[in-house]
Formats: structure tokens, C-alpha cells, sequence
């Protein structure tokens, strides 16, 4: 209770009139040993009335000194923007109300700060993402239209042959533009927690060779080997096969794009305790160490060089990455320049029946 700004005021009064008896007495005492009895009334009753008022003044200063303190405070946080938390007063997390108080603006104020430098940076990286966008969207279309305007105004003086071809790469160019714009979708919807996993038993050697299987016709076309190394036993997994299969593919197109022609992509599973270890590895040129921390970002432009589209947004890893986490686990990049680079995530194993 003393502790409290209850208790302070309370013992501040008590020793006020503890001082006002004190004067009291004293008075009394001199008024029954004189004659002047009214002279020293009125001086005890004026006395008194200004000790009374100087005593709560003083009391009524040190105890809203700090409240002074912390408007000054709040008003150099709202000058400020609300961008530069509080930091400028000391409070004790046991101390009285006013303490408790400091601290529950400090707190509040170092949220909101906070929470304006995220705005800040999602709104620096939308407006960069779309940009980014823009600029792959831009490209395609410009190519479909291209193509298409010259089997408009050459109809009729074009070999089929060409015609086909044109064609042909004006669907190219409409696939590439679909596959950014669902991406796009995916990726807002997961990050919007709009989807959920479906958790469920399946056996992952089979997705893995499923997902090799539709990927081979690309290897081959690119002179690239596709592998697979399963330990003994792997036990089957829980999670929603939708979404792995999914990742999987993700990784394997990465991967693909990102190894020059004679090169090698490998996908490994091994049993670990209670979780399974996917480990999808190539033999291209690896990723800067500067790098590294952004690969998975959504904003991010990776340079693809000579293996791939210069410049294309590449939502793919962000996707796959909001998918691991969404089955509460993680996904982890390691990369050598010149040798290759290996992305690894686990997923919970069934537990085998004896």
C-alpha cells in the first residue's frame, strides 16, 4: 500500500496535521499563559490556514511533478510522429500508479513506433513489388501483342510455318504471363492466412518421384540429370500433399533454371527422429553471401544471369517458404559460388506401427 500514490497522499496528510496539532498545542499553550488570548487566536487560525495551503502545494508539486514529466513526454512523441518511442523517464515496474503508468506508455509507444517503421517498409516494398510487377508484366505483354500484330497485318502472307511459330511464341509469352498473376494470388492468400494445410499421411518418396517425373522432359530439353537419393525406410509424412508437391516443384525450377547444361539436380530424403529431411541441391553457380538472407523475399530480384530471365520477380521461393511455415517448420539455403546451392526443410514423419 505505501507503495501506491494512495499511500504517499496519505502519508503526506498525516504528516501535515500531525505538524498543524503540533502548532496547535504550542499556541494553546501560549494563549492560557498570556492575556493577549484573541491577538494569538487569529494569528493560530491565519498560521494555520497558510502552513495548511503551503503544505498541499508543495504535496500537490512532488506528486504530479511526474505527470508533468510524462505529458512532456507524450507531447515530444507526438511532435516527433509517433516514430521515437519514449525513453526519456525512469520508472519502477513495482513502483506506484504513476510508475505503472510511465511504463504502460513506454510500452505503447515503442509499439506504435514500431508498427509505423513496418508500415514504412511495407509500403516501400509494395511500391517496389509493384514495379517490379509491372515490369514483368510489361515484357510478355509487349511480346504477345508484338506477335500477334504482325500475324494481323502479314495474314494471309505467311507461311503456316511461321504462323505456327508466332504463335506459338505468343502462347509461350500468355504462359509466362498467367504463371506470374497466379503466383501473385497464391502468394497474397497465404500471406493473408486465407488458406490452411490440409494435414494428411502420404508416402513423400512417391510425391518426389512424381514431381522428378514431370520435370524430366524440361532436364533432358536443358542437358541437366535429374536425381534422387531416399535413405532406407523413409516413413511417411503428415501435411497437406497439395501444398508440398507445390514446394517441391518450386524448388525443382529453381533449381533447373539455375544449372547450366551437364549440371546435376538431386532431391534427398532422410529419416532424422521424429521428421523427415528434403534436401534439394544443385550444381550451379551458386548464390552471392550477400545474397543469402534475401532469397527468400517476395520484393526480391535476383540477378538469374546467363540460366535464366534477367530480372523476373520470381515469387516461387516466397511462396515456398510461407508454405513450410505454415506447416510450422523451416526452410534453410546454403550455397557455394561455383559449386551449387542446396535448400533444406523437414516435415513431421507418421510414427511407424509396431
Amino acid at each position: 500500500m505505501l507503495r501506491s500514490l494512495y499511500g504517499k497522499l496519505t502519508i503526506a496528510l498525516m504528516l501535515v496535521f500531525f505538524s498543524l496539532g503540533a502548532a496547535f498545542i504550542v499556541a494553546t499553550e501560549q494563549m492560557l499563559e498570556g492575556p493577549r488570548l484573541l491577538e494569538l487566536a487569529a494569528d493560530l487560525i491565519i498560521g494555520a490556514i497558510a502552513f495548511s495551503l503551503l503544505a498541499a502545494l508543495i504535496v500537490f508539486n512532488l506528486l504530479t511533478r511526474r505527470l508533468r514529466l510524462l505529458a512532456a513526454e507524450m507531447d515530444a512523441f507526438r511532435a516527433h510522429g509517433l516514430s521515437q518511442p519514449m525513453r526519456g523517464l525512469n520508472a519502477r515496474p513495482q513502483g506506484d500508479e504513476i510508475d505503472r503508468l510511465v511504463i504502460a506508455f513506454q510500452e505503447m509507444s515503442e509499439r506504435i513506433a514500431s508498427q509505423l517503421r513496418a508500415l514504412e517498409r511495407n509500403d516501400e516494398q509494395r511500391r517496389e513489388l509493384l514495379a517490379n510487377v509491372s515490369h514483368d508484366l510489361r515484357t510478355p505483354l509487349a511480346s504477345m501483342q508484338g506477335y500477334l500484330e504482325i500475324l494481323l497485318l502479314k495474314h494471309g502472307a505467311l507461311s503456316p510455318d511461321e504462323a505456327r511459330s508466332y504463335l506459338e511464341i505468343a502462347a509461350k509469352h500468355s504462359d509466362r504471363l498467367g504463371k506470374l498473376v497466379r503466383d501473385l494470388f497464391e502468394l497474397t492468400k497465404l500471406e493473408a492466412h486465407e488458406v490452411c494445410p490440409q494435414a494428411e499421411a502420404f508416402p513423400l518418396t512417391e510425391l518426389v518421384q512424381d514431381v522428378l517425373q514431370k520435370f524430366q522432359l524440361t532436364a533432358e530439353q536443358r542437358g541437366l540429370r535429374l536425381e534422387h537419393r531416399f535413405a532406407s525406410a523413409v516413413p511417411a509424412v503428415r501435411a497437406d500433399i497439395g501444398m508440398i508437391e507445390r514446394v517441391l516443384e518450386n524448388m525443382l525450377e529453381n533449381a533447373i533454371r539455375h544449372t547450366p547444361a551437364g549440371g546435376t539436380v538431386r532431391i534427398e530424403l532422410a529419416a532424422e527422429a521424429e521428421h523427415v529431411l528434403v534436401s534439394i541441391s544443385d550444381t550451379g553457380r551458386g548464390i552471392a553471401p550477400e545474397d543469402l538472407a534475401q532469397v527468400f523475399d517476395r520484393y526480391y530480384r535476383v540477378d538469374r544471369g546467363e540460366f535464366g530471365n534477367a530480372g523476373n520477380a520470381g515469387l516461387g521461393l516466397a511462396i515456398t517458404r510461407r508454405i513450410v511455415e505454415l506447416h510450422g517448420r523451416c526452410i534453410t539455403v546454403d550455397s557455394t559460388a561455383g559449386v551449387g546451392t542446396t535448400f533444406r526443410f523437414d516435415l513431421p514423419a507418421v510414427p511407424r506401427r509396431c
